[in-house]
Parts: structure tokens; sequence; C-alpha cells
């Protein structure tokens, strides 16, 4: 929390929640795929990279 406070001294409140709940999910995701062995099929994936593409894109497009 203390990461994303200070974040949010310098990006929109908008985009920084977009990234902290991105991060989110890619995490709990991932972390199901590889220390539970959830599937991976290719619909999950593609999912995930969506998410992460919107993550970068923010990041990338956002204001300067």
């Amino acid at each position: 929390m203390s990461f994303l406070e200070k974040a949010l001294r310098v990006i929109p409140v908008g985009a920084g929640y977009a990234v902290w709940t991105g991060i989110g999910i890619l995490g709990t995701t991932l972390l199901g795929i590889f220390l539970f062995n959830e599937s991976m099929d290719i619909v999950r994936l593609v999912c995930i990279s969506l998410i992460a593409i919107g993550i970068m894109g923010l990041k990338v497009l956002g204001p300067q």
C-alpha cells in the first residue's frame, strides 16, 4: 500500500488503481498456474497477456 500511495503522487488515481489491480490479477493467476497446477490453456494465456499489455499501455501512453 505504501508503494501505491507513493505512485499516486505522480500518476492519476485511475491509472494507478488499474495497474495495482492488474498486477494483482497477473500475480494471482500465475501463482495458480505454477503452484497449484491450474490449467494453462491458450485462452487463459491470451487473457493474461491482454492484461499485461493494458498495464504496459497505461505506463507508456499515460501522461509524461
